[in-house]
């Protein structure tokens, strides 16, 4: 329990086999983007959310690229964005090449993460675990061979319990 009184944010449970895209098209940032927010089944039909989510996240981009370096990108707006979702919500997309994103080490983003969440804390909860856990290369490579977006969800939850 956390000091609200509700379980800890587990993000596997932010995740669902509608939330995973295991083989990306797009070669570039942009169509990358639209993909994963196409993903996120609470925006379905509603594209002026979807838009002003993409406005934001192109903001977030040419502030400072998302791009984490070894292949990773985390892909989020500067600030919650309040009335977009209700829940937090996470999607995780794989693209087969990479494609470039302006990270520190200049790699090619394979493993992408779209963050969304209502509130800044619960953003920057997110952000921190999920930073954590994919500093472990072991994770990076298990999720670079996955076959089936159920076993994305195994290995994110696998890796945030360990100790």
């Amino acid at each position: 329990m956390n000091e609200t009184g509700s379980q800890r944010l587990l993000l596997s449970d932010l995740l669902s086999t509608a939330t995973v895209e295991l083989n990306l098209k797009g070669g570039q940032r942009d169509p990358i983007l639209e993909e994963l927010v196409n993903r996120i089944p609470e925006l379905e039909g509603n594209d002026e959310a979807r838009q002003r989510l993409l406005r934001a996240l192109h903001e977030r981009e040419q502030l400072h690229s998302t791009g984490i370096g070894d292949g990773i990108a985390l892909p989020h707006s500067r600030n919650a964005l309040i009335g977009i979702v209700e829940k937090p919500v996470m999607v995780f997309g794989r693209h087969p090449r990479g494609v470039p994103y302006g990270a520190i080490d200049g790699e090619p983003a394979r493993l992408f993460f779209l963050l969304v969440a209502p509130t800044v804390t619960t953003h920057l909860q997110i952000l921190a675990r999920l930073t954590r856990i994919l500093r472990d290369p072991r994770v990076r490579r298990d999720l670079l061979a996955v076959s089936r977006p159920e076993k994305v969800i195994d290995l994110i939850r696998e890796a945030e319990l360990q100790p």
